[in-house]
């Protein structure tokens, strides 16, 4: 069996963020995303605040949209990772789901929820661009073709990132960053 330095770091660090979200024995450890639908779930807990201890709300403004992947485990711009997503409905529920990092503002990360269901019909029917088209890759283990929902950027705490799941190649990212720029009026 094969290690990798990247592989190895995720898990050491995994297992620290399992550590300090378990003060005591008798707090269940977070699950691991699952491979089958996931039901409403609460947020998972954390020691360090961020979601599991109150999500700060969806970000509103203008921000910076950038690309820095970087080989060095951290979650950055243009990767894909996975996370606890609160719906937007009630913050207080949501689901593992991944997540196309763009930016940060102050302590947070900020991105874009992706989905496997098509928009598309819906696109030509109500006329809504709020989702762009961003095809497969290896944070879906079917190889689902995935879709980036550009009307709702969501705050994630670094230390609430359980996983990555790829890097986003740059032309791809654009396409995702000139149509967050087109619909939020950003420059």
């Amino acid at each position: 069996m094969a290690f990798n330095l990247r592989s190895l770091g995720r898990a050491v660090r995994t297992a620290f963020r399992l550590l300090e979200g378990r003060p005591g024995t008798d707090q269940p450890a977070r699950p691991a995303p699952s491979r089958s639908k996931p039901a409403r779930s609460t947020p998972p807990t954390t020691a360090a605040g961020g979601i599991g201890g109150k999500y700060p709300g969806d970000f509103k403004g203008a921000t910076t949209i950038k690309y820095a992947p970087s080989p060095n485990g951290k979650p950055e711009p243009g990767e894909v990772v996975w996370t606890w997503v609160p719906y937007e409905e009630d913050h207080s529920q949501g689901k593992d789901r991944p997540v196309l990092l763009i930016g940060s503002r102050g302590q947070y990360l900020l991105g874009l929820m992706l989905t496997s269901k098509d928009h598309d019909q819906d696109r030509d029917r109500r006329n809504d661009d709020s989702y762009v088209d961003i095809g497969t890759g290896s944070w879906d283990r079917q190889r689902r073709p995935s879709e980036a929902k550009l009307d709702r950027i969501i705050q994630i705490s670094p230390a609430d990132i359980r996983r990555e799941g790829a890097v986003l190649d740059r032309k791809r990212f654009d396409s995702v960053a000139s149509a967050l720029r087109e619909l939020h009026g950003w420059s």
